[in-house]
Protein backbone atom coordinates (compact mmCIF):
# COMPACT_ATOMS: atom_id res chain seq x y z
CA UNK A 1 0.00 0.00 0.00
CA UNK A 2 2.83 2.23 1.07
CA UNK A 3 4.61 1.68 -2.02
CA UNK A 4 1.48 1.88 -4.29
CA UNK A 5 0.14 5.58 -2.50
CA UNK A 6 4.25 6.71 -3.03
CA UNK A 7 4.05 5.76 -6.63
CA UNK A 8 0.77 7.48 -6.93
CA UNK A 9 1.95 10.70 -5.53
CA UNK A 10 5.10 10.90 -7.57
CA UNK A 11 3.09 9.96 -10.59
CA UNK A 12 0.78 13.07 -9.23
CA UNK A 13 3.94 14.93 -9.17
CA UNK A 14 5.31 14.24 -12.61
CA UNK A 15 2.08 15.07 -14.26
CA UNK A 16 0.98 17.97 -12.01
CA UNK A 17 4.22 20.14 -11.88
CA UNK A 18 4.73 21.04 -15.50
CA UNK A 19 1.52 22.05 -15.73
CA UNK A 20 2.08 24.36 -12.06
CA UNK A 21 4.88 26.00 -13.96
CA UNK A 22 3.06 26.59 -17.41
CA UNK A 23 0.58 28.29 -15.17
CA UNK A 24 3.12 30.76 -13.50
CA UNK A 25 4.71 31.24 -16.94
CA UNK A 26 1.70 31.59 -19.00
CA UNK A 27 -0.05 33.50 -15.81
CA UNK A 28 3.39 36.29 -16.16
CA UNK A 29 2.59 36.35 -20.06
CA UNK A 30 -1.05 36.51 -19.94
CA UNK A 31 -1.33 33.32 -21.71
CA UNK A 32 -3.19 30.12 -21.24
CA UNK A 33 -2.61 26.48 -21.45
CA UNK A 34 -4.12 25.60 -24.98
CA UNK A 35 -6.89 23.76 -25.20
CA UNK A 36 -4.55 20.55 -26.04
CA UNK A 37 -2.69 21.30 -22.94
CA UNK A 38 -5.48 21.06 -20.82
CA UNK A 39 -6.96 18.03 -22.55
CA UNK A 40 -3.27 16.50 -22.02
CA UNK A 41 -3.41 17.36 -18.65
CA UNK A 42 -7.51 15.97 -17.86
CA UNK A 43 -6.17 12.29 -20.13
CA UNK A 44 -2.84 12.20 -17.44
CA UNK A 45 -5.47 12.28 -14.69
CA UNK A 46 -7.67 9.38 -15.44
CA UNK A 47 -4.48 7.62 -16.60
CA UNK A 48 -3.16 8.00 -12.83
CA UNK A 49 -6.54 7.33 -11.35
CA UNK A 50 -7.18 3.99 -13.61
CA UNK A 51 -3.31 3.37 -12.43
CA UNK A 52 -4.29 3.94 -8.55
CA UNK A 53 -7.28 1.56 -8.46
CA UNK A 54 -5.77 -1.27 -10.47
CA UNK A 55 -9.52 -2.60 -11.45
CA UNK A 56 -10.36 -5.85 -12.25
CA UNK A 57 -12.05 -6.47 -15.70
CA UNK A 58 -15.63 -6.07 -14.76
CA UNK A 59 -14.32 -3.36 -12.64
CA UNK A 60 -13.02 -2.11 -16.22
CA UNK A 61 -16.55 -2.42 -17.76
CA UNK A 62 -17.88 -0.10 -15.36
CA UNK A 63 -15.39 2.72 -15.88
CA UNK A 64 -16.55 4.47 -19.37
CA UNK A 65 -19.15 5.97 -17.44
CA UNK A 66 -16.98 7.98 -14.84
CA UNK A 67 -13.77 8.69 -17.44
CA UNK A 68 -16.77 10.74 -19.54
CA UNK A 69 -18.07 12.86 -16.42
CA UNK A 70 -14.57 13.48 -15.32
CA UNK A 71 -13.94 14.77 -19.34
CA UNK A 72 -17.18 16.80 -19.02
CA UNK A 73 -16.34 18.24 -15.82
CA UNK A 74 -12.96 19.70 -17.34
CA UNK A 75 -14.78 21.10 -20.43
CA UNK A 76 -17.23 22.60 -18.41
CA UNK A 77 -14.23 24.36 -16.43
CA UNK A 78 -12.71 25.10 -19.49
CA UNK A 79 -15.87 26.91 -20.51
CA UNK A 80 -16.33 28.70 -17.24
CA UNK A 81 -12.78 29.79 -17.82
CA UNK A 82 -12.80 31.26 -21.08
CA UNK A 83 -15.83 32.89 -20.38
CA UNK A 84 -14.36 34.53 -17.55
CA UNK A 85 -11.14 35.67 -19.20
CA UNK A 86 -13.74 37.03 -21.93
CA UNK A 87 -15.19 38.96 -19.21
CA UNK A 88 -11.62 40.22 -18.06
CA UNK A 89 -10.56 40.99 -21.79
CA UNK A 90 -13.53 43.36 -21.68
CA UNK A 91 -12.51 44.88 -18.73
CA UNK A 92 -8.71 45.03 -19.73
CA UNK A 93 -9.40 48.50 -21.68
CA UNK A 94 -11.22 50.94 -18.60
CA UNK A 95 -9.15 51.94 -15.75
CA UNK A 96 -9.94 50.87 -12.15
CA UNK A 97 -11.71 53.92 -11.42
CA UNK A 98 -14.09 52.77 -14.77
CA UNK A 99 -14.22 48.95 -12.94
CA UNK A 100 -15.59 50.07 -9.49
CA UNK A 101 -17.77 53.00 -11.04
CA UNK A 102 -19.66 50.11 -13.62
CA UNK A 103 -19.46 47.62 -10.97
CA UNK A 104 -22.69 45.87 -10.75
CA UNK A 105 -22.75 43.58 -7.60
CA UNK A 106 -26.08 41.78 -8.32
CA UNK A 107 -25.28 40.73 -11.80
CA UNK A 108 -22.18 39.43 -10.27
CA UNK A 109 -24.14 37.47 -7.60
CA UNK A 110 -26.00 35.85 -10.59
CA UNK A 111 -23.45 35.24 -12.50
CA UNK A 112 -21.59 33.50 -9.30
CA UNK A 113 -24.80 31.65 -9.07
CA UNK A 114 -24.84 30.39 -11.95
CA UNK A 115 -20.89 29.30 -11.96
CA UNK A 116 -22.21 27.57 -8.77
CA UNK A 117 -24.89 25.87 -9.99
CA UNK A 118 -23.05 24.76 -12.92
CA UNK A 119 -20.07 23.28 -11.22
CA UNK A 120 -22.80 21.56 -8.86
CA UNK A 121 -24.21 20.02 -11.34
CA UNK A 122 -21.39 18.77 -13.09
CA UNK A 123 -19.83 17.27 -9.59
CA UNK A 124 -23.45 15.87 -9.37
CA UNK A 125 -22.91 14.13 -12.61
CA UNK A 126 -19.34 12.68 -12.04
CA UNK A 127 -20.84 11.54 -7.98
CA UNK A 128 -23.26 9.67 -10.34
CA UNK A 129 -21.31 8.24 -12.64
CA UNK A 130 -18.65 7.03 -9.88
CA UNK A 131 -21.34 5.45 -7.94
CA UNK A 132 -21.83 1.76 -9.55
CA UNK A 133 -17.89 1.75 -10.08
CA UNK A 134 -17.02 2.73 -6.22
CA UNK A 135 -19.69 0.09 -4.59
CA UNK A 136 -17.43 -2.89 -6.46
CA UNK A 137 -14.24 -1.44 -5.08
CA UNK A 138 -12.36 -3.53 -2.65
CA UNK A 139 -11.32 -1.76 0.86
CA UNK A 140 -7.80 -1.35 -0.28
CA UNK A 141 -8.92 0.07 -3.89
CA UNK A 142 -11.22 2.36 -1.70
CA UNK A 143 -8.20 3.50 0.31
CA UNK A 144 -5.93 4.26 -2.44
CA UNK A 145 -8.99 6.33 -3.89
CA UNK A 146 -8.85 8.03 -0.49
CA UNK A 147 -5.55 8.83 -0.23
CA UNK A 148 -5.22 10.08 -3.94
CA UNK A 149 -8.37 12.42 -3.50
CA UNK A 150 -6.89 13.89 -0.18
CA UNK A 151 -3.66 14.28 -2.01
CA UNK A 152 -5.50 15.84 -5.25
CA UNK A 153 -7.46 18.28 -2.82
CA UNK A 154 -4.29 19.41 -0.89
CA UNK A 155 -2.55 20.06 -4.17
CA UNK A 156 -5.81 21.91 -5.07
CA UNK A 157 -5.50 24.02 -2.31
CA UNK A 158 -1.92 24.99 -2.51
CA UNK A 159 -2.27 26.03 -6.33
CA UNK A 160 -5.61 28.46 -5.13
CA UNK A 161 -3.59 29.52 -2.19
CA UNK A 162 -0.68 30.28 -4.66
CA UNK A 163 -3.29 32.04 -6.81
CA UNK A 164 -4.10 34.04 -4.10
CA UNK A 165 -0.61 35.14 -3.12
CA UNK A 166 0.18 36.04 -6.84
CA UNK A 167 -2.76 38.05 -7.32
CA UNK A 168 -2.17 40.40 -3.92
CA UNK A 169 1.32 40.49 -5.00
CA UNK A 170 -0.14 42.24 -8.75
CA UNK A 171 -2.63 44.67 -6.44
Amino acid sequence: MLKLTAAVATALFVTASPLAYAQTATTAQSDHPSAAELKKLTDLRIDLVKAALQMTPDQTKLWPPVENAIRARAEGRQARLAKIRETMGKRAEESRSEVLENRDPIAFMQRRAEALSQRSADLNKLAEAWQPLYKTLSPEQRKRMAALAIFVFHDMSDAIERRRAEAEEDE
